[in-house]
């Protein structure tokens, strides 16, 4: 890139605050006091993203009497679930092409299962009367290189042929281009009911209000120290006090699990994201966003971008970092030149656009697992359940995960707990410093491939047979 134009485009961030956008909410709710003693309950949930709420909220609505208590490290949604994009995918699978390769022979099922967790999803919006700026939008996937198009073309085929592409449409350059004009896209694939774009942080806090209103107790700045049984049931000690489950539901995700052996199954990748001054309506009328759907571009190294309800255009991905040891720090969760890359996509995607200022600059680490989608078990004798590993795919599929977790709590047999996606795991990632190194190398194989065609080296071709990867 030439100085001069990196120096126009990181002008654009002299005015970013280094925090989420959709936390910097002046209708942001206090938190709920801290446990101090003790307490006891039927079920401890322990996490208060959205891995945790709909944990709670889903165990009252099934069991009114169940007495449920919620604690959480810091305050609810503070961390992923109040950072993220706002995507609430139908697809349980981070996407139908890892869920086809994975799960072909569940495919179908999978599919039936996402789709009524997104209309559950909209439903529980609806009747708790949840302000997150719901929006039923859809999903453009786009490609911004011929190598791309013709990938997206063959993919569409081949779904329209096994009968997988209900509510999908290709579209081609100037059909793309006419339902959001940007001179890098050259096709295009239309989800028109798989995608809600909504506001994450007030879905997170609509939520726990939801949880507050049917009785659960909700503990904030109250960490989980340690798991451990206790008679009949576990005890998980806290700072200033300690709770006694019957049974006991993580939704810890990209924090270290209490469960020590889940811990190599997961790893932290930090991802970040601009968010955009509100555009005028010339601005907005220059790039014809007017159907407002999520977007996301087909590289290896993509991007994702969206409209919010006051017309600011999120524009996150393409860095993935992961900090060598795998450490979750707050000083990750700020990286200016990464910023700076990001800036310079989004003029090099919107030219039309110069001049327009970024007002947010944010990051904060994704769960990642080896197959990219989220896994599931239950320790200590079935007392404990767990969900993690849903790779930057858990605004839509955490409250499929709460779901799981509670079935197999009550040793249930359901349709879900049945499913090969819930009863195996994926391969945990290999000690340092073999992780660091193996993820270094697929990063730059992933950046070789999108610039050489999307031809994918010895390596990725390898990882691929062997269903591994490294993903955000």
């Amino acid at each position: 890139m030439a100085p001069v134009a990196m120096s126009r485009w990181t002008q654009s961030l002299s005015e970013a605050r280094p925090v989420s956008y959709w936390l910097d909410d002046p209708g942001r709710p206090g938190p709920e006091p801290a446990l101090t003693g003790p307490e006891t309950c039927d079920l401890l949930v322990v996490g208060g993203g959205y891995s945790g709420l709909w944990t709670a909220l889903t165990a009252k609505e099934r069991d009114p009497a169940r007495d449920v208590v919620l604690v959480e490290g810091r305050e609810v949604g503070w961390a992923a679930s109040g950072r993220n994009g706002g995507f609430c995918a139908a697809s349980l699978t981070h996407g139908l092409p890892n869920g086809l390769t994975r799960w072909p022979d569940e495919i179908r099922t999978l599919e039936r299962l996402g789709a009524r967790n997104l209309d559950a999803i909209e439903e529980t919006v609806a009747r708790h009367s949840i302000d997150c700026d719901f929006e039923r939008t859809g999903e453009i996937d786009v490609a911004t290189a011929p190598y791309q198009a013709r990938e997206l073309g063959e993919w569409y085929e081949r779904i329209r042929s096994e009968g997988l592409a209900e509510g999908i449409e290709y579209l081609d350059t100037d059909a793309v281009r006419d339902q959001v004009d940007s001179p890098t896209f050259v096709a295009g694939l239309y989800d028109r009911r798989g995608v809600a774009m909504l506001n994450p942080a007030r879905l997170a806090w609509g939520l726990k209000r939801a949880c507050l209103e049917l009785g659960v107790r909700v503990y904030e700045h109250t960490p989980a120290l340690d798991l451990r049984p206790h008679g009949g049931g576990m005890a998980v000690r806290t700072p200033y006090g300690a709770v006694r489950a019957r049974t006991v539901a993580l939704g810890t995700n990209v924090f270290p699990s209490l469960v020590r052996r889940v811990r190599p199954y997961t790893v932290p990748v930090y991802d970040y994201a601009l968010m955009t001054e509100p555009l005028t309506g010339a601005q907005l009328a220059s790039i014809g966003w007017k159907n407002r759907q999520g977007l996301g571009d087909g590289a290896n190294q993509f991007h994702y971008f969206r409209l919010s309800a006051d017309n600011r255009i999120l524009w996150g991905g393409y860095d993935a970092i992961y900090p060598y040891g795998g450490r979750v720090r707050a000083e990750y969760d700020d990286r200016p030149e990464t910023y700076a890359r990001l800036a310079g996509h989004f003029f090099t995607c919107f030219p039309q656009l110069e001049g327009v200022r970024f007002t947010h600059a944010w990051g904060g680490a994704i769960d990642t697992c080896s197959r990219f989608s989220a896994f599931f078990g239950t320790a200590h004798a079935g007392r404990v359940a767990y969900a993690a590993g849903y790779t930057g795919l858990g605004v839509g599929a955490t409250r499929f995960g709460a779901e799981v977790m509670l079935d197999l709590l009550a040793g249930e047999r359901t349709e879900r707990t049945e499913l090969e996606m819930v009863r195996r795991k994926p391969l945990p990632f290999p000690p340092e410093p073999f992780a660091w190194t193996g993820i270094a190398l697929t990063k730059w194989s992933l950046a070789r491939a999108d610039a050489r065609g999307g031809h994918r080296n010895l390596w990725l071709r390898t990882m691929d047979r062997l269903g591994l990867g490294f993903d955000s």
